[in-house]
Parts: C-alpha cells; sequence; structure tokens
C-alpha cells in the first residue's frame, strides 16, 4: 500500500515538474529586424593611411583591411568640411555645416551648443525608429556649460579662453538634448581644454590639476584636468565603455545606435606602449595602429554577441590628414597620408576632405566591393532613414542622400548630382561629376597658396580654381581660361544651393547667421 501511494504521488510530482517545465519553456530570441548602427568616426585619419585605400602605404592596418574585404570601400567619399566641427555637425544633422552659425574654423571645448534646439538629428530619427542611442567619444560641437558669474564670455569660441566653470552643474544642449539616450565623452578635441569626462550631463570628477605641454611637439593646450582624464589612456577609455555598452544593448530586444567618434589619430598623438614603434614608420603611424586596433576590439565583440551579422558598421574620418603627423618624417619611409591628393586638413584641395569611407553590414551590404560614386558624410541621416523606413519632413537632413542603393548593389548611378565642399577658412568649392570648382584663389587653409600669400601678389592667382578631376586628381592645372561656361555653371550651381536652404527636393529653408557672411559674398552678387 505504502509502494502505492509512494508511486502516485511520485507520477503527480513528475507530471507537475513536466508541466511546469513546459510552461517556462525559453523562446529562441527573435533576431531584430532593424539592423544595429555603429559609427566610428577617426580624427585626422587621412585617405592614404588605410592599406586598403592605399596599397603603397606603409602603417599596417590589418583590421581595417579586413573590414573593407567584408563591405563596401567608398573610394570617392568626401566630408562636407575639412576641418573638425563642421564635419561632426553635418554627419548628426544631415546638413551642410556652412548653414549654421559656424562659418569658418571650430568651436572650443568652452563653445556653446552649435546645434540649435529644435534641430531634428539622426538620433532623434533613430529614436522615433525604436532604437536605443548612444554617443561615446569626443564632441566639439559645442555644449553649455555653467559658467562662474561676473565674468566675460564673449571670447568663449577662441581657443585660447579659458573660463571658470561651475563643475557641479549639470551642462545643458549636449548630447542628451539632440537624441541620444547614454552618452559619455568630452566636449573638444584631446588637445582642447577643460580636461574632463561628461556622463549623462554630470562630470564624472571635477578637475584638481593642470594639464601643460611637455614640449613644442606635444600639441595640447594648459588646462584644468581631472585626476580620470588621463590623455594616453583615453583612447582605450572610450573603447572599453562602447564595447561595454554593446555588450548590454546587444541583449536587449531594441536595436542600438552608438556614435563613436574617436580622439585618434589627432594631436596630443600618444600611442601606448603596446604600439610604440610597431609600424615602422614615426608615432603617428604608431597611432593609426591603434585606431585599426579599436576596430578589432568592436568587431571581435559583434561576432562574440552574434549579431555583427545585422549591424551596420560605418568606420571613416572628419577630414584629411594634418601637417602634425609630420609629413617629413614619413616622407623617409614613402609613407603618404594623403596618398597623392593635393592638400592637407583645413584646405579645399582634396587632401582636405577626401576621406577614407567603409561599410560593413553582413546581412544586407556588398562584400569586397568598391564603388567610385561620390558620397559625403552627410549622407547619413537619410541612409538610416531609409534603411528604417522612416519618412525625412522637410526640415531635415536637407543636404543628406541616401547610400542605401550603393550598399545593396552594384548601382552606376549617382546618388547626387553636386557635392559641396568646404574649408577651415570659410571657402567653398562645388562638384559636378568630374568637374570641381573652388571658389577661391589658393587652398582655403594652411598649405600654399595660403590667404597671406595670396594678398601680397594677388596678380599671380586668378579668382577661382577649375579642375577635371578624372584626369587631374593632384589638382595641377588650372582650367578656368578655357572652361569659363562650366565655371559659371558650377558656380551658379552653388549660389542656387545656399540660397534654397537645402540641396535635396523639398520646400526652401532658411541658413542661419546670414548677416555679415562675408564667403557668399561673391557666389551670390
Amino acid at each position: 500500500m505504502k509502494k502505492s501511494i509512494i508511486g502516485v504521488v511520485t507520477l503527480v510530482v513528475v507530471v507537475l515538474f513536466a508541466t511546469s517545465f513546459k510552461t517556462k519553456k525559453i523562446e529562441p530570441k527573435k533576431e531584430k529586424q532593424k539592423p544595429n548602427i555603429i559609427y566610428i568616426l577617426a580624427d585626422d585619419l587621412g585617405y592614404g593611411d588605410i592599406q586598403k585605400f592605399n596599397p603603397e602605404g606603409k602603417i599596417p592596418t590589418p583590421n581595417l583591411n579586413s573590414m573593407a574585404e567584408n563591405g563596401v570601400m567608398f573610394t570617392d567619399a568626401h566630408t562636407s568640411s575639412s576641418v573638425c566641427t563642421p564635419t561632426r555637425y553635418g554627419i548628426i544633422t544631415g546638413r551642410y555645416n556652412w548653414r549654421s552659425t559656424l562659418k569658418s574654423g571650430v568651436v572650443s571645448g568652452y563653445s556653446k551648443s552649435l546645434i540649435q534646439p529644435n534641430r531634428s538629428t539622426v538620433a532623434d530619427m533613430l529614436k522615433t525608429q525604436g532604437y536605443n542611442t548612444a554617443f561615446i567619444g569626443k564632441w566639439h560641437m559645442g555644449w553649455d556649460w555653467s559658467f562662474k558669474e561676473g565674468q566675460d564670455l564673449n571670447n568663449i569660441d577662441k581657443l585660447s579662453a579659458r573660463p571658470t566653470v561651475n563643475y557641479k552643474q549639470p551642462i545643458k544642449n549636449g548630447p542628451s538634448s539632440h537624441g541620444f539616450d547614454y552618452y559619455f565623452g568630452f566636449c573638444g578635441s584631446l588637445d582642447m581644454p577643460p580636461y574632463v569626462f561628461v556622463e549623462n550631463n554630470v562630470v564624472t570628477m571635477e578637475p584638481t590639476k593642470t594639464t601643460v605641454s611637455v614640449d613644442k611637439k606635444s600639441s595640447w593646450r594648459k588646462g584644468p584636468t581631472s585626476e580620470d582624464f588621463v590623455h594616453a589612456n583615453i583612447l582605450q577609455d572610450l573603447t572599453d565603455k562602447a564595447v561595454g555598452y554593446i555588450n548590454e544593448k546587444a541583449d536587449e530586444d531594441n536595436p542600438f545606435f552608438l556614435y563613436f567618434p574617436l580622439p585618434a589619430p589627432h594631436t596630443p598623438i600618444l600611442p601606448t606602449t603596446e604600439f610604440l614603434g610597431k609600424s615602422n614608420t614615426n608615432m603617428y603611424g604608431d597611432f593609426v595602429m591603434q585606431v585599426d586596433d579599436v576596430v578589432r576590439q568592436i568587431r571581435e565583440t559583434l561576432k562574440a554577441k552574434g549579431i555583427s551579422e545585422n549591424t551596420l558598421l560605418v568606420f571613416t574620418s572628419d577630414n584629411g590628414c594634418s601637417p602634425t603627423a609630420n609629413f617629413g618624417e614619413l616622407a623617409k619611409v614613402a609613407h603618404k597620408p594623403n596618398a597623392n591628393f593635393r592638400g592637407m586638413k583645413s584646405d579645399i584641395y582634396e587632401g582636405g576632405h577626401h576621406v577614407p569611407f567603409i561599410v560593413e553590414w553582413p546581412n544586407k551590404a556588398l562584400k569586397n566591393t568598391s564603388t567610385d560614386k561620390t558620397i559625403c558624410t552627410t549622407d547619413f541621416f537619410a541612409t538610416c532613414a531609409d534603411i528604417t523606413g522612416y519618412k525625412i519632413k522637410d526640415p531635415e537632413a536637407v543636404d543628406s542622400y541616401s547610400m542605401l542603393p550603393l550598399l545593396t548593389s552594384n548601382s552606376k548611378k549617382e546618388i547626387r548630382e553636386y557635392i559641396v565642399y568646404h574649408s577651415v577658412d570659410g571657402s567653398f568649392a562645388i562638384k559636378q561629376g568630374d568637374w570641381k570648382l573652388c571658389l577661391v584663389p589658393g587652398s582655403g587653409g594652411w598649405s600654399y597658396p595660403r590667404a597671406q600669400q595670396i594678398e601680397k601678389d594677388k596678380s599671380k592667382f586668378p579668382e577661382m580654381q577649375l579642375f577635371n578631376m578624372k584626369y587631374d586628381i593632384e589638382e595641377k592645372n588650372n582650367l578656368i581660361a578655357t572652361n569659363s561656361e562650366k565655371a559659371a555653371e558650377l558656380k551658379e550651381a552653388l549660389k542656387k544651393i545656399i540660397l534654397e536652404g537645402r540641396s535635396t527636393k523639398g520646400a526652401m529653408q532658411k541658413n542661419d547667421g546670414m548677416e555679415g557672411w562675408k564667403q557668399i559674398e561673391t557666389i551670390v552678387k
């Protein structure tokens, strides 16, 4: 009898256990339909610094090479500006930088936010599409610090400005005001104070010491520094944050967007010990290799979490290589950071804004493919909108064209008729097909001929420069005298793009800060 009762009890327990197990069965997680999106932006990396773009380059970049072999290389990709701040503004807003109030140069580490509160960003847009959004890295578009009272703040945009900040107060109009759910980073470049991290509007640690340049080659500006801000560790610190964010969000149901702008290989050029001497070029080459290793860490994390196939990974640079890389040293080992392009960071010439651009998206994009169709970094907004099914509103992304057709097919069609370039001093250029018109006598930047050199003898320099990029990629032959009609046609097209407030189809929009904008006087007259 006891055995019978025990048997019945055992049977009941087994049935209950089986039923309980059945109801708690875990279904396999469904793959996110929309891709995760990661945008890695190097700082001052040249077109010629990646071997897949410049086979004669001397800096090993195995991870970027691998990314290109598994994705799409854009060989005619351009930043909207040849310097930092304006290019970043264009990436985030899909709007040419010169439509903002910043008409030349860059903002400082103390500048107010360049992005107006009502300006839609790619992060704003992706949030409406169900994305978690994050910024980790170098912002450099200004945000609103709380300054201590009684100071003259008229010159805070100057790189020499050193106002006193109330670090106990949260910052305003930063990444969280422009669509980012989470952020961690710093305001300016790695050589611009204040040297403090800000996480979700709050300074992680108040500055207690002062950074000074140890020598003329250090290329960083004196300023307040917190104990947790160690310049030589910043690149890896940010990478650790990015890896942590990916690990966290990979397990969630919603897709994520990570904007990851690096502070390297911009000055101060500080490769960690692991990379010192590794490139057999100079310290800049070593720092480029460390940037390449950042890409390795991100790609390996994506694979380890099983989400690499459905992640759209972008890698590019914010402008061409800077002369602080030491072109003379690199020439001794036959390395050209800007390949065979004329000029450098800051210039209207190709070396200022012609950058490497790679997109890897195993689920949808082509692999081991190269396209010579012209794209601009402003095109990111429209591409994300196209991918996620978002309909762009009239005031949004006014200079952004979707790159999706170039990612998913061997399209022979250009996605944009015109592209507009901008130099550090606010000079313009416009390109259509093979023709590029520079509406300035010289470089518009730091290379010869500079504005000061032109001013000394204006008779030596024509008012504008016209190049046929198909036959003259080095921009040696100014064809303005023999092709004046083409120049006039391009100038008129630029005038239209400026005055209509957009280059895409849609209702006319307004540019910011039109009053006193000297650079357009010769264009619109």
